[in-house]
């Protein structure tokens, strides 16, 4: 297969997910991480969402479970949303709590990341910016293997860059703590049951794929994080 017909694939996949997917939430509405919670752990439950305009309370942050309480931030590049973090429960405590039909599959954070992507690649179709919209389609959006602890995911990351592959690549950091496991026994009850996901925007693919943004936006959990507008 030639790359052009590789893309045309991709771009047909993303498409496609996007025509049956209702679209996300904006990022900076209690509803986006309402939205993370229900896919993520493939459940109807959506809790009750803070949104922090402070990074060091959501660094503080721990969802719980019952009544069911999740937790969100925003960064900004100037006015535009660039990144949204949530903090929302594992479905195995869901199920431990609420019973089987709780929550269904545990998903990672790419799972969102997707959907945010084909979300963008559709917005620059209909603008008409398909060259734009190829560019986003492309980007590789990475499945890293989730991190076990607080701080490695609040620790400072690209949200993109260029790798090896010469292609460029989208971060999604996230944690992943889960409840059904031996790991409970030893820590407190209060960090386990954990999805943490930091995701791009929308508006972050399409300015990347336009050449609003620059490659490699460094993020970071520290106090002065841009999480207000400016």
């Amino acid at each position: 297969m030639t790359s052009k017909s590789s893309f045309a694939a991709l771009s047909a996949l993303l498409l496609a997910l996007a025509a049956t997917a209702q679209d996300l939430p904006p990022p900076t509405s209690p509803e986006f991480c309402q939205a993370a919670q229900r896919i993520l752990a493939n459940t109807d439950m959506e809790g009750t969402n803070t949104i922090f305009d402070n990074m060091p309370d959501y660094r503080a942050s721990k969802p719980a479970p019952d009544p069911l309480m999740i937790y969100q931030v925003v960064q900004y590049q100037g006015s535009t949303p660039i990144l949204v973090s949530c903090k929302v429960k594992s479905s195995d405590h869901l199920r431990a709590v609420y019973g089987e039909n709780a929550a269904g599959e545990q998903e990672r954070c790419v799972k969102m990341a997707r959907r945010i992507q084909a979300q963008a690649v559709v917005d620059l179709t209909q603008a008409g910016l398909h060259d734009a919209a190829n560019k986003a389609g492309q980007f590789v959006v990475d499945d890293a293997e989730p991190y076990l602890t607080g701080r490695e995911y609040l620790s400072d990351f690209e949200l993109s860059y260029t790798g090896e592959d010469g292609a460029v690549h989208i971060a999604t950091p996230g944690l992943q703590s889960n409840w059904d496991t031996l790991m409970r026994w030893i820590m407190p009850d209060r960090v386990m049951g954990q999805t943490y996901c930091h995701l791009a925007t929308v508006d972050y693919f399409k300015g990347l794929a336009t050449g609003d943004f620059e490659i490699g936006t460094l993020m970071t959990a520290a106090d002065d994080a841009p999480t207000v507008p400016r």
